[in-house]
């Protein structure tokens, strides 16, 4: 780690921590072991959004890229771009991707796994926290689709989710467009099991953050004293993921002081809004952004919405 990669994930977790509601950034899931860690969770029976997110894309990718004559893909929060190749299968020779992440090795790894896949491509992998800045090289092609999948945009706060929607839409040139996934508000069961799963894979994947700030901070926390919960917030439309101290304890954090944490209480480590199209198509607006497509799977369960720029927003 860096010294301002440690300087910032100290500023976080300092600013986390003094909240009445501990909480820590999500970004912070996705070293080596954590990426791995959800690419098990995106395989498992009760998840169901990576699959029908696949699905939706495998019908529409190819006619949407040909329509949109792209030949630049810009994946945001790439992690193991499993899904992205089937966008890339759709790409025609030439096209740069630029797979954008936080995390260098997995995304170091993912570039040459995709560069000996696709040697027609020109990779260009970019280290970038996307929720601050994006990275681009100089010379961009265009027409270039932006891509964010997952359904990533639900673990922002409303206004963190609109500056990151504005950094995208800052990019874009009038023929780029913006290609999202956004899981959709279903029965409150159907969600909660997606992150609560029988296997205990998200339950490992949320106590990974704890092992991220003891090796990248110093920090001593005991992982197996925190236990995983995850339940649908009906006020916001949100599954909350929280860690639960199972006891009484003490943490060291170096560099700023001993934190403690009371039986039961928890930290925040992650929100997932669920949409309808009227709160995403307002999104796009505050963002300056403009719906193009929005199309569904046959339960409504989840979103594919493809924008255009809208030129400015309020706030720019």
């Amino acid at each position: 780690m860096t010294p301002d990669a440690h300087a910032a994930l100290l500023r976080d977790v300092i600013d986390g921590f003094s909240h009445h509601q501990k909480r820590l950034s999500p970004k912070y899931f996705y070293d080596q072991r954590g990426s791995e860690l959800f690419a098990e969770i995106t395989r498992l029976s009760e998840y169901y959004p990576t699959r029908t997110e696949a699905a939706l894309l495998e019908s529409f990718a190819a006619p949407w890229l040909r329509d949109f004559r792209a030949c630049a893909l810009i994946e945001l929060g790439a992690g193991n771009a499993e899904k992205t190749r089937i966008l890339l299968d759709a790409l025609g020779d030439g096209a740069t991707y630029i797979p954008v992440d936080i995390s260098e090795d997995f995304l170091r790894e993912t570039a040459l796994e995709i560069e000996d896949e696709y040697p027609e491509l020109n990779v260009q992998p970019s280290v970038s926290d996307i929720t601050k800045t994006l990275r681009m090289p100089a010379v961009m092609l265009s027409p270039a689709v932006y891509v964010f999948l997952g359904s990533t945009i639900g673990n922002f706060e409303t206004c963190e989710a609109v500056a990151l929607l504005r950094n995208v839409r800052r990019q874009m040139r009038a023929s780029d467009r913006f290609l999202l996934g956004a899981d959709l508000r279903k029965d409150i069961a159907t969600l909660e099991a997606a992150y609560n799963d029988a296997q205990g894979v998200t339950a490992e994947f949320n106590r990974n953050l704890l092992h991220v700030l003891n090796r990248d901070l110093g920090t001593d926390f005991d992982p197996s004293m925190f236990e995983h919960r995850a339940h649908y917030e009906t006020k916001h439309g949100r599954i909350e993921m929280h860690l639960i101290a199972r006891a009484a304890q003490t943490v060291h954090v170096p560099g700023w002081k001993d934190v403690s944490f009371a039986e039961g209480e928890t930290i925040l480590t992650e929100i997932s809004t669920k949409y309808d199209e009227a709160t995403m198509r307002s999104l796009f607006e505050q963002a300056g952004l403009v719906v193009d497509v929005w199309t569904t799977d046959e339960r409504a369960w989840y979103a594919m919405v493809v924008g255009k720029s809208g030129g400015g927003a309020a706030g720019d």
